[in-house]
């Protein structure tokens, strides 16, 4: 197996190698181009010196199946891979805009700002689920921004993907992970959990947002374990000005049970994006970690952790959707009103996790503002959030389950479609008007989002009584 020697100047396959951009632990990023290619470029190379940890080899591998098959702004584009035969590397977009890992300096930062960089990873996340590819290492260096500041997750040497082979789970018995974000299932040998994911995300936020470490950095594996039964000092003790809802944000992500966590990373975005919306639950209220009496049941008998199928993966995403319902709270029609429930309460039997984001777009004038009251003098905004509420009530849905928003806007389709590729919403179910003059003239605001959605749209329409003429 011959070995290209590389260095400034010299040529592979192509590609003009340019100079060192970063020497890691275990490879070299080289600043490439190719003539016919005209956006940065680096190439990662791995270094296969004596004693290089086999480990890095398959991990390298897994990178090149897994890259390839990946797509979108959460991922940098996949160019070129080049044989184990000759010269093994990996051609990939350069990111312009700025990683994480510079921030260490800076901790702990302010909450609002945690909570926009998870919200931002957290939609990244999602991205890359869908995909069917669980990360396994997110941490601050394997995390980058575009300059349009969407989230970029790099380095998938540890990755899975749910149907390839996982040749790191095959040829290695021990867990691999950074030790600080391993997920608890992880450190048993699960590989195949997106809740991973959501785990590791939970002790980044929790680290910027107090400057330490929930679990410390343990190097044995008897330290690893031990964040599968003692819990982390609360956020709130570390920081008293981080919010309830915060707090509770984090605590769920960081729940030993992959079934207590969020099920989604979209459903995590979505709560990020707007704290005053969560669910407060006892890890609100937490300042003091567990006393010894629960801390040693969990130690000595412990809850049995969900263990994941790789062909489950999929399966779980779909098993919890965001579905937004609009509604049109000046209709006024009981029969449209119920037929949407009833829409709802189908789609819902069958996603025990889903998440209903109740929406109700307030149309505004173009040219000035409206009164923010209503004719019997209540702010519309919330009197808006007080309908829709009263709107879910009969779907009973489970605390947390269900959020509310009133929209202002100026186009009621716009609004509605943008709000569900900001939430990255699985399915819009929204009402149909009756019709009508001017309906006929504009269009239907129906019309136009299910033109334009990124995602399944149900039109519920109420059946008009057959004409006598």
């Amino acid at each position: 197996m011959a070995r290209t020697t590389l260095h400034p100047g010299s040529v592979i396959d192509g590609f003009t190698i340019g100079e060192l951009a970063h020497r890691g632990g275990m490879s070299r990023l080289y600043a490439v181009t190719r003539p016919d290619i005209d956006f940065p470029m680096l190439m990662k190379v791995p270094d296969m010196g004596d004693g290089t940890d086999p480990a890095m080899i398959v991990g390298f591998e897994m990178e090149q199946m897994i890259l390839p098959k990946l797509s979108g702004r959460h991922v940098p584009r996949f160019v070129a891979n080049g044989d184990f035969a000759r010269q093994p590397y990996i051609v990939f977009e350069r990111l312009s805009g700025r990683s994480l890992y510079p921030l260490l300096e800076k901790l702990p930062l302010d909450a609002d700002e945690v909570a926009r960089l998870g919200a931002r990873i957290a939609t990244a996340l999602a991205d890359l689920h869908r995909q069917d590819v669980v990360h396994l290492d997110i941490k601050p260096s394997n995390i980058l921004f575009r300059d349009s500041d969407e989230a970029v997750l790099v380095d998938y040497g540890l990755a899975r993907h749910l149907h390839l082979p996982d040749l790191m789970s095959e040829e290695f018995r021990l867990p691999y992970g950074t030790a600080p974000y391993m997920a608890p299932e992880q450190i048993l040998g699960v590989r195949s959990d997106f809740r991973s994911d959501i785990f590791a995300l939970g002790v980044l936020m929790y680290f910027f947002a107090t400057g330490t470490r929930p679990f410390g950095d343990p190097q044995r594996m008897k330290g690893l374990k031990r964040r599968l039964w003692r819990d982390p000092v609360p956020p709130r003790a570390r920081r008293p000005e981080l919010s309830k809802a915060f707090q509770e944000v984090i605590l769920r992500c960081l729940e030993v049970n992959p079934a207590r966590r969020y099920p989604t990373a979209a459903q995590l975005a979505m709560d990020l994006q707007d704290l005053s919306k969560v669910a407060l639950s006892p890890r609100a209220e937490k300042l003091k970690r567990d006393g010894w009496v629960p801390v040693m049941k969990r130690r000595f008998d412990p809850e049995p952790i969900e263990m994941i199928r790789p062909q489950a993966g999929t399966m779980l995403l779909s098993r919890a959707p965001i579905v937004m319902v609009a509604i049109d709270l000046g209709d006024g029609s009981s029969e449209l009103a119920e037929a949407l429930r009833l829409t709802v309460s189908r789609i819902i039997e069958k996603t025990p996790d889903a998440r209903v984001a109740c929406v109700n777009v307030l149309k505004t004038a173009l040219l000035k503002l409206d009164s923010d009251l209503d004719a019997s003098g209540n702010n519309k905004h919330v009197s808006g959030l007080v309908q829709l509420k009263h709107w879910a009530e009969p779907l009973k849905l489970a605390e947390g389950c269900a959020t509310y928003h009133v929209i202002e806007a100026v186009s009621p389709a716009q609004a509605i479609l943008t709000h569900a590729r900001d939430n990255l919403v699985d399915h819009i179910v929204m009402g149909a008007r009756a019709n009508s003059a001017m309906r006929t003239l504009l269009g239907s605001v129906s019309g136009e989002v299910a033109g334009h959605a990124p995602c399944t749209v149900t039109v519920v329409r109420v059946r008009q009584p057959a004409s006598n003429d």
